[in-house]
């Protein structure tokens, strides 16, 4: 693996983690990662944080090297779950859980809350709203819980939960950024 990315803030700052090569991975470049962390900075420390569709585990170690009480990273690649266990296990980031599943089956299955959700599934899959909504209506939020979605700059936001108010909204290059807040 010659991937690596390097942690941008927090205790592992300058740390590097490795991740695989594979169709749809794209990990959440650094740049964009430090304006989603300057949005959030409020909100990590002491949080119960959600990585979906984890790929590089990029925004799921940047939120445990911030302070985060705890991080479930569910990706389905069998190789990228390797990759974030490994790394996991390198930072001794024991407040991190890998869950090698489907993301969708997942958010169908037994529900925890949780205070921060990141949602960055592969581009072009359709797979942003029924998401979103799944998280929604099977009580995988706290009241006011933090969502972060990660798209491709051409694609609306049509159809998300209505409870949910768009905090913040960016695009660089190919890359669009959502945070929203959910409102009880």
């Amino acid at each position: 693996m010659s991937n690596k990315l390097r942690i941008i803030g927090g205790d592992w700052r300058s740390r590097c983690i490795s991740f695989i090569d594979t169709p749809g991975l794209r990990p959440t470049p650094a740049r964009v990662r430090e304006t989603v962390f300057n949005w959030l900075r409020n909100d990590i420390i002491g949080s119960r944080c959600l990585d979906l569709y984890a790929g590089s585990g990029a925004l799921g170690f940047e939120a445990a090297s911030r302070e985060a009480k705890s991080v479930v990273q569910v990706e389905n690649n069998s190789l990228a779950c390797k990759a974030l266990k490994d790394n996991a296990s390198t930072l001794a980031a024991t407040q991190i859980k890998m869950v090698q599943a489907d993301v969708l089956q997942y958010l169908s299955g037994a529900a925890q809350e949780f205070d921060v959700v990141f949602i960055d599934p592969p581009f072009a899959m359709d797979l942003v709203v029924q998401t979103c909504l799944l998280l929604e209506t099977k009580d995988w939020l706290s009241k006011h819980a933090k969502i972060y979605v990660e798209t491709e700059s051409t694609l609306t936001l049509t159809g998300m939960p209505e409870n949910w108010r768009l905090l913040k909204s960016k695009v660089a290059g190919e890359v669009g950024y959502h945070l929203f807040e959910r409102m009880g």
